[in-house]
């Protein structure tokens, strides 16, 4: 039995021989709400409640002194009901949390003159001196206003990167500006800023919450609470299959967060050929079934040949002063593993100074390639690792290795490309990513789609034994040339004359060591 406070929907209250009640805001509402970023946007599910959590910290914001962080909020829906449910909402807020402020007020915009027909509704707060102003359509623009911007389905409004371009220019004394939408086609200005913050080619923050997601942290428990309805999971299956029935084949962009008409190859080939240099080696090794079966001895002997001859010339040509991260990822026999280094410019450029690719190499002769390399690296930043599968060993022994502050084992998933995919196109855009002048290089970047708005290499995409294998290696790389080389405590051991007398493979015991160093033969 559960009884309703009257005239506040904003909470059920158990009896009183019940557990306390629920929180107020679902989990994903609070992290709305605990990201404070001047920039943040949310690609959302219809129906969610996010706008209705956002209205509770506008009016704290604008109840909230100046010296406190108080300042005004602007609304700004795309027809005139989002607009009255939105200060509906902030003022059932104001007397939740006992807020002073006036009855909402209807008038008309007055500062801009192209906008001077447009409807507003507004709630002041006598003791702070700020208001919140809700407007039945977008103003023209933003310019000599100041305070907390939130641009709701933002998707759907007609000339969204104008207004966009308006309300940032509030950052630059203080103010914050909130961007909430589901989505509405994969090349509309709110898909490219999200595209944008991902990239890292704006600073703020993202959060994403499909309908699936919002279900299970409580979404249709809520509705039950709401209508006072009995929650039972069967029931909660059934209202979700009705929800995506209703949506039909639109339901991928209104339920789930993703774009549509997103599709096709993700890189133009311009583009991929603009980067690429001349001169960069791809190094290919491949092994017949016979070379797993020889003694352990004759296999590492064979590989410390292979790896003297065609890898040591280039590690010994790269810069002393650099740092270098690389990305690698791993297969054993159907596909590729590809070994991407990144020397990290002066000028920030990530320039290639060769790539290794393996084929059918037993996974003992793929790390010693692999730590070949990272042993004989002057400044190894960091690494990113194929940690799906097969490839779990190779990244956890090269993370014991090197350390796994430095080398992080990454398991790749729709999250992982969703994230870390947009930076890898920005760069080969901004022209600050340098690639071999290879045609299976380019074939591999060029394997990338977007799918379900996501670029990643399709499960079924296979071209001459290859499945994207370097485009995803590069991405890797370029992930980890973003992070921070960590710095650690260490007692260092004696001193060499260079790395390669440093090297185990040119060790033959400690008493050969000794004696090479004294020159006492």
């Amino acid at each position: 039995m559960t009884e309703t406070v009257p005239n506040n929907p904003l909470q059920t209250l158990p009896a009183a021989n019940a557990d306390a009640p629920p929180p107020v805001l679902l989990p994903y509402q609070q992290a709305w709400l605990a990201d404070d970023s001047q920039l943040k946007v949310s690609e959302k599910s219809r129906r969610t409640g996010l706008t209705w959590a956002e209205a509770s910290d506008d009016v704290l914001i604008a109840a909230a002194a100046k010296n406190a962080g108080g300042m005004n909020v602007y609304y700004i829906g795309y027809n005139q009901d989002m607009a009255i449910e939105y200060v509906e909402a902030c003022a059932l807020w104001a007397r939740v949390f006992n807020r002073a402020a006036s009855a909402v007020e209807e008038g008309l915009w007055e500062d801009d003159s192209d906008d001077k027909n447009i409807k507003t509704f507004t709630i002041k707060f006598p003791d702070s001196g700020h208001r919140i102003v809700a407007l039945s359509s977008r103003p023209a623009n933003l310019r000599g206003k100041q305070g907390v911007v939130v641009i709701d389905e933002a998707a759907f409004h007609d000339k969204l990167g104008e207004l966009l371009k308006a309300a940032l220019a509030l950052l630059i004394w203080g103010g914050k500006v909130r961007v909430i939408s589901t989505h509405n086609g994969d090349q509309n200005p709110f898909n490219q800023l999200i595209n944008d913050l991902r990239s890292g080619r704006r600073k703020g923050s993202v959060q994403r919450i499909t309908f699936k997601e919002a279900v299970a942290q409580g979404l249709y428990e809520r509705v039950c609470l709401r209508l006072g309805r009995e929650w039972t999971k069967e029931a909660q299956d059934a209202w979700v299959q009705e929800v995506y029935d209703f949506y039909g084949d639109a339901a991928a962009e209104e339920l789930d967060a993703v774009p549509a008409e997103g599709s096709g190859n993700w890189l133009p080939r311009a583009l991929i050929e603009a980067r690429t240099r001349q001169g960069i080696p791809v190094l290919r090794l491949k092994k017949d079934d016979e070379f797993k079966q020889w003694p352990s001895a004759m296999r590492e002997a064979e590989i410390r040949d292979w790896c003297e001859e065609h890898l040591k010339p280039l590690l010994m040509d790269l810069p002393e002063n650099l740092w270098l991260a690389f990305g690698e990822d791993f297969a054993r026999k159907v596909d590729l593993t590809v070994i991407a280094p990144l020397i990290i410019g002066q000028d920030l450029v990530r320039r290639t100074p060769f790539v290794v690719e393996l084929a059918n190499v037993p996974f003992e002769q793929q790390r010693q390639i692999l730590h070949y390399i990272l042993d004989r690296v002057p400044r190894l930043q960091g690494g990113a690792m194929d940690a799906t599968g097969n490839g779990a060993y190779l990244a956890e022994v090269t993370a014991q290795a090197y350390g796994g502050h430095r080398v992080q084992e990454i398991m790749l998933s729709e999250t992982w490309y969703r994230e870390n995919m947009p930076p890898l196109k920005a760069a080969l855009e901004d022209g600050t990513l340098e690639i071999p002048a290879d045609s299976f290089i380019v074939d591999d970047l060029r394997a990338v789609q977007l799918i379900n708005g996501v670029a990643k290499v399709p499960n079924n995409s296979r071209n001459e034994g290859r499945h994207g294998d370097a485009a995803i290696a590069l991405a890797l790389a370029y992930y980890a040339s973003r992070m921070d080389p960590a710095p650690i405590e260490y007692t260092p051991a004696p001193s060499v004359k260079s790395r390669w007398d440093a090297s185990p493979d040119n060790w033959a015991d400690d008493d050969d060591l000794a004696i090479q160093e004294t020159g006492a033969w």
